[in-house]
């Protein structure tokens, strides 16, 4: 009995040096199974005009078992397939067997994992259980792979490229349009000479080989896809641009754009002209403000010296609306204006006080 006590007592001893040797080791111990649902090569097409809180996918899974009984945290992981899970997107993490993730959300970590917006693309999900130790690995589930069609809420763009940049179609201008599934694109570019209206290839891309319009060869407002012409400007500056690729038409307007308003020198009688920054795609003036409470009194941006084009800010958040209110300058000082009108339909301004 002695014997056998000593032997178990060396045994002991030496499992505790050798554990004592490297307090790094790690262990791992159970096993996991498979993921119960979504079903292999199951399809899910994201709509963007349903209720965003319905339910996308619902992951569930068997348990994943460990040596000895302890609590589990599962985390659910998806990685666009082909990546080996290189860079894995956390979609949630629950202590139970399944999850559940809605339409915006899914399609948040879906983009974000790497499938391009309206392309049906493949997609990994796996399984990841610990139990909070870092001494013992983590455990993973087989992989189910999926196809998913994410969407963009960002508004549909075509791209203008020309004389003014170079034809070069990634760097050129945006038009967007009014909302998903609309064709009434518009923005303000910059033109001089020459220009062209591009389409987006699948993953979003302007180049070459897409889709693209010119003029009929009338000059008349009327766009082609084949056989075309390049739409021309008759002068440099900057345009109200316009195209509808349904009803193949397109209008270019000059714009000079102006701030006036009793918070400027010149009150509500004259305008004082912006300036075009070709590296900002920014208008500015510099001048000297009196400070005026919106929205009675202040300033705004106007066309042409004349009021049929003008812009506002209603509910001085920041952004610009078509005869919006009247923007109220908080400090009299020197301040330089900016308009930004580089972003279609999404139209900003600021005012920065000079030191």
């Amino acid at each position: 009995m002695k014997h056998i006590f000593k032997v178990c007592l060396i045994t002991f001893t030496l499992f505790f040096i050798s554990c004592s040797d490297d307090d790094n080791l790690q262990i791992s111990e159970g096993s996991f199974g498979n993921i119960l649902t979504p079903d292999e090569g199951q399809t899910f097409v994201l709509n963007p005009l349903e209720e965003q809180t319905n339910n996308a996918i619902t992951v569930s899974w068997e348990d994943a078992n460990y040596s000895v009984p302890t609590g589990i945290n599962y985390t659910v992981e998806i990685a666009a397939s082909g990546t080996n899970f290189e860079n894995p997107i956390a979609m949630g993490n629950t202590n139970t067997n399944a999850i559940s993730v809605n339409i915006a959300n899914f399609n948040g970590y879906v983009v974000q994992a790497g499938l391009f917006p309206f392309v049906e693309g493949s997609l990994d999900i796996r399984i990841k259980s610990d139990i909070g130790d870092e001494n013992v690995l983590p455990q993973y589930s087989s992989i189910v792979t999926v196809n998913v069609t994410p969407f963009t809420t960002d508004l549909p763009r075509i791209a203008v490229p020309g004389n003014h940049q170079g034809w070069d179609p990634p760097t050129a201008p945006h038009l967007a349009s009014s909302a998903f599934g609309e064709t009434d694109y518009e923005g303000y570019v910059w033109l001089d000479g020459e220009y062209k209206f591009l389409a987006p290839n699948q993953t979003g891309g302007f180049e070459w080989g897409n889709t693209d319009w010119g003029d009929d060869g009338t000059n008349t407002g009327m766009l082609v896809e084949t056989d075309e012409s390049n739409c021309n400007a008759p002068v440099a500056g900057y345009y109200f641009v316009q195209a509808n690729t349904a009803d193949l038409t397109y209008s270019a307007e000059l714009h000079n754009w102006g701030v006036i308003g009793n918070a400027t020198p010149t009150g509500w009688d004259s305008d004082t002209d912006m300036v075009y920054d070709p590296n900002t795609r920014t208008l500015s003036v510099t001048l000297d403000l009196t400070a005026q409470e919106a929205p009675d009194n202040g300033l705004k941006f106007r066309v042409n010296d004349d009021w049929s084009v003008n812009l506002g800010d209603t509910g001085a958040d920041g952004t610009m609306e078509y005869s919006g209110d009247n923007i109220g300058v908080p400090t009299s000082g020197n301040y330089t204006i900016i308009l930004d009108l580089s972003n279609p339909r999404e139209y900003t301004y600021s005012l920065i006080l000079n030191e």
